[in-house]
C-alpha cells in the first residue's frame, strides 16, 4: 500500500504486513504500453474520490475508536477494478465507445485511493491534531503540571485543510530525485508495493479476471450482510454508551466488567482476518496481561498506591497506569525497530556498494533463454520506468517552495511553533524520509509514528512550557507527513515499475490522491466531529492516541512528575520488556519467533480494552480454520470477506452520524444486567 497499515502505532506494520508477497509473472501480455497522460483518466479519477471517501470514514473510524489499521489494498484494488469495469460494460452494451480498462489505468486508481486515505491516517485526526483540543486538556485535568489552557487549539474545518495542504506534498518532493536509486540501482522488494502489483497484474489475464469477479461478488456479498447487521444493531443501542450488541456480556457480568466480551463488530471481526495471527495473538496476550491480571491488581491498591476517591479518568489514579505504561511499550518498541531498521539500512547500503565495486567487467554472454527472457522483460520495464522523466530540477524547486509557504504559514495556524523551527524541521526531514523508504523497502515496516514523536520530544522540550505541547504535537505532524508520504511514494514507484506504468503517472496520481485526501480527509472527519462525542473515555469514540499524544507532549516538557505510586517502575519494566522481547523475536528461530508476541499490538489494549481484541481473536480463529479447511479458498477469499465486512460496517456509519446530527435516536435500548434476588 501507499501508507498508512498497523498510525499510528500498531497501525503501521499492519497496515503493511497484512498482504501476502508474491513475484510478479514478468512475462504476462500486456498489450501497447499507453502515454502517460492516457493512464490518468476522469473516470479513474472519479473512482478514486468515491474509493478514497469510504476508506477516510473506515480510517476516521478505526482510529478513533481502536486505532488499528488493516491494509485495505485488496478492497481498494477490487472495487477500482469492479467499478470501472461494470462502467465499461454498460456503456459497451448500451453501443457507446469506450477506451479499454489497462492495468496502469488501475494502479493510477489504486495508488490515489491510497494517497487519499492515507491522509486520514497521517492526518493525525486520531493522534496528534485531536490531542490539541479542549476535550483532551480537561480529560488530562487542569491542574495536571504542564497542561496549560493556552495550550488548546480545537478542531476546525478551515486550519486542518490549510496545515494539511501545506505538510502533505513535500515528503512527495522530498524523494523524487532518488526513484531510479531506490527502485532499480537497490532492486528494494517493497512487498507491499509488490503484491498490489500482483493483484494488479493478476486482475488483467484471463485467469485472474475471473477470480477477480469471484472476489467482487464475495465481497459484495459480506458488505450487503455486514451493513444490514450493523443497521440492525442500531435500533437496538438507545441512548448513552450502555445499551445494545455492543454491550453484549457475552462471556459473563465479572468479566464483561473487565471488558472482556464479543461485541458483535463486523470491522473488528474484519480486521482479524486481514492482520497475522501473531498480530492478533498478540492483541489479545495485551489484553489478558493488563485487564485480566495488571489493572485487578492495581486496583487492589487503591487507597495505598493512589487515592480511591478519584474519578476513572484521573490521572493520579488507576487512568495514569494504563496511559503512561502504554506508551512506554509503544516507545520501547518503536526506539528498538528504529535502531534496527538504520541498522539494516547502513548493511544494506556497505553491500549494496561493495557489489557494485566488485561487478565483473565482461558478462558471460552464454546465458540460457529463460535468462535473456527475463532480462528482456527488465529491459524493458526499465525504459518504461524512465521514459517519463520528472526532471530533479522541478522536485528540488517544488520542495523549496513548498517549504517556503509552509515556514510562513505554519506560525499562523500553531503560533509556539516558531519559523525557525520549521524550517530546521524541513532542512533535516529528506534525510530521515531516505531511511524511512529504505528501511521500508528491505522490511515494509514505515517508521513514521516513530519519527513523529522524535520530532514531538525534540520540539517540546526545546520550546519549553511555554507553548511546548502545541509545538510538539504541531511538529509530530510535519515529520509524520514527509516520513510518510515519501516511503508511500516509493511503494507506488516500485507497483508502477512492476505493472509497466509510467514514473510520471505515479507521481501525478499521487499528487491528485493527496489533494484530494487534504479535502476528503478534513470532511468525512468532519462527520464524526460533529455526530458524535468523539474523545469520550467511556464512549465508543476514544480517540486513544489523542492523550497518549498530549501526554508525551508534556513528558517531553515536564518529564515524569505526579505519577500514582509506582507507575514509574513500571513503566521501565514494561519499557525493557518490550526491548527484550524485540530481541527474541529477532534472534530466536523462525518456528519459535512466530509465536513471540509483537510490544506495539500489545500495548493498545492495555489502554482501550479487551472487547476488540476478543473480536479480532474470532476473525483469526475463523481465518485459522479455514486454511486447515481449504487454503487455496481462504488465500483467494479471506481479504474480500474481510474487505465487505469492514467496508460495510464503515459504510452504515455515514447513516449513522446523519441520523445522530438530526438528532434521531435509536427506539430501544437492550441492556443488561445481574438477575433481581426475589
Amino acid at each position: 500500500m501507499g501508507t498508512q497499515a498497523v498510525p499510528v502505532e500498531i497501525a503501521e506494520p499492519l497496515i503493511h504486513g497484512s498482504e501476502k508477497v508474491t513475484t510478479v509473472d514478468p512475462n504476462d501480455d500486456c498489450g501497447p504500453i499507453p502515454e502517460w497522460k492516457d493512464q490518468i483518466t476522469i473516470r479513474g479519477l472519479v473512482v478514486s474520490a468515491l474509493l478514497g471517501s469510504l476508506f477516510c470514514v473506515i480510517t476516521h473510524k478505526l482510529n478513533l475508536t481502536v486505532g488499528i489499521i488493516p491494509s485495505l489494498n485488496v478492497a481498494a484494488g477490487l472495487l477500482g477494478f469492479f467499478f470501472v469495469k461494470s462502467w465499461t460494460g454498460l456503456l459497451s452494451q448500451l453501443g457507446f465507445s469506450v477506451k479499454p480498462f489497462t492495468r496502469q489505468e488501475n494502479t493510477v486508481i489504486q495508488t490515489c485511493v491510497v494517497a487519499c486515505y492515507g491522509l486520514a491516517f497521517s492526518g493525525g485526526f486520531g493522534s496528534y491534531l485531536i490531542a490539541m483540543d479542549e476535550k483532551t486538556y480537561k480529560l488530562i485535568g487542569p491542574d495536571y503540571p504542564g497542561n496549560r489552557a493556552e495550550d488548546v487549539i480545537n478542531p476546525g474545518l478551515g486550519w486542518m485543510t490549510g496545515f494539511l495542504f501545506i505538510v502533505s506534498f513535500l515528503g512527495l518532493f522530498s524523494l523524487v530525485p532518488l526513484r531510479k536509486v531506490m527502485v532499480m540501482d537497490y532492486k528494494l522488494t517493497y512487498p507491499s508495493g509488490t503484491a498490489t502489483a500482483m493483484l494488479i497484474n493478476s486482475f488483467h489475464t484471463n485467469t485472474g479476471a475471473e477470480l477477480a469477479g469471484k472476489q467482487v461478488r464475495c465481497l459484495g456479498k459480506y458488505l450487503s450482510i455486514s451493513l444490514v447487521w450493523s443497521c440492525f444493531k442500531w435500533f437496538f443501542s438507545g441512548i448513552g454508551d450502555s445499551c445494545g450488541f455492543d454491550n453484549f456480556p457475552t462471556l459473563g457480568l465479572a468479566l464483561f466488567k473487565n471488558t472482556f466480551y464479543f461485541d458483535f463488530s463486523p470491522t473488528y471481526v474484519g480486521c482479524g482476518l486481514i492482520c497475522p495471527h501473531i498480530v492478533n495473538c498478540s492483541v489479545l496476550f495485551g489484553a489478558i496481561i493488563s485487564w485480566g491480571i495488571l489493572w485487578p491488581f492495581v486496583s487492589q491498591h487503591a487507597g495505598d498506591w493512589y487515592p480511591s476517591d478519584l474519578g476513572s479518568n484521573d490521572f493520579k489514579g488507576l487512568y495514569g497506569y494504563k496511559v503512561f505504561i502504554a506508551i512506554s511499550l509503544i516507545l520501547g518498541d518503536g526506539i528498538y525497530n528504529l535502531i534496527k531498521i538504520i541498522a539494516i539500512t547502513i548493511k544494506e547500503m556497505c553491500n549494496a556498494s561493495s557489489r557494485q565495486s566488485n561487478l565483473p567487467v565482461i558478462v558471460d554472454a552464454a546465458v540460457d533463454a529463460e535468462g535473456s527472457k527475463l532480462q528482456l522483460e527488465q529491459k524493458r520495464r526499465d525504459g518504461i520506468f524512465l521514459k517519463d522523466k520528472i526532471p530533479n530540477w522541478f522536485a528540488a524547486s517544488g520542495y523549496v517552495a513548498l517549504v517556503a509557504i509552509s515556514t510562513a504559514v505554519m506560525p499562523m495556524i500553531f503560533p509556539p511553533l516558531k519559523w525557525y523551527l520549521v524550517l530546521g524541521s524541513y532542512i533535516i526531514a529528506p534525510a530521515l524520509a531516505f531511511c524511512n523508504s529504505y528501511g521500508t523497502g528491505l522490511t515494509d515496516w514505515s517508521l513514521a509514528s516513530t519519527y513523529g514523536k522524535i520530532g514531538l520530544f525534540m520540539i517540546a522540550s526545546l520550546v519549553g512550557s511555554n507553548g511546548g505541547v502545541i509545538a510538539g504535537l504541531a511538529a509530530c505532524g510535519v515529520m509524520m507527513s514527509i516520513v510518510s508520504t515519501a516511503a508511500d511514494l516509493m511503494q507506488d514507484f516500485k507497483t508502477g515499475y512492476l505493472t509497466l506504468s509510467s514514473a510520471k503517472s505515479m507521481f501525478v496520481s499521487q499528487l491528485v490522491g493527496t489533494a484530494m485526501g487534504c479535502v476528503i480527509a478534513p470532511l468525512t472527519f468532519w462527520l464524526f466531529w460533529t455526530a458524535f462525542d468523539i474523545g469520550d473515555p467511556n464512549g465508543p469514540y476514544k480517540a486513544p492516541y489523542a492523550v497518549i499524544f498530549r501526554e508525551m507532549a508534556i513528558l517531553g516538557i515536564e518529564g515524569f512528575s505526579e505519577l500514582p505510586k509506582h507507575c514509574l517502575a513500571m513503566c521501565y519494566g514494561f519499557f525493557v520488556a518490550a526491548l527484550v522481547i524485540n530481541l527474541l523475536r529477532d534472534v530466536t528461530p523462525a518456528k519459535v519467533s512466530q509465536f513471540i508476541p509483537i510490544p506495539m499490538a500489545m500495548a493498545v489494549p492495555f489502554y482501550i480494552g479487551a472487547y476488540f481484541a476478543i473480536d479480532m481473536f474470532v476473525g483469526t480463529v475463523i481465518l485459522f480454520v479455514w486454511e486447515r479447511v481449504n487454503r487455496k479458498d481462504s488465500e483467494d477469499f479471506s481479504g474480500a470477506v474481510a474487505s465487505g465486512l469492514i467496508c460495510g460496517d464503515g459504510i452504515w456509519t455515514v447513516p449513522s452520524a446523519i441520523l445522530s446530527i438530526l438528532r434521531v435516536n435509536p427506539p430501544i435500548c437492550m441492556y443488561f444486567g445481574p438477575s433481581l434476588s426475589s
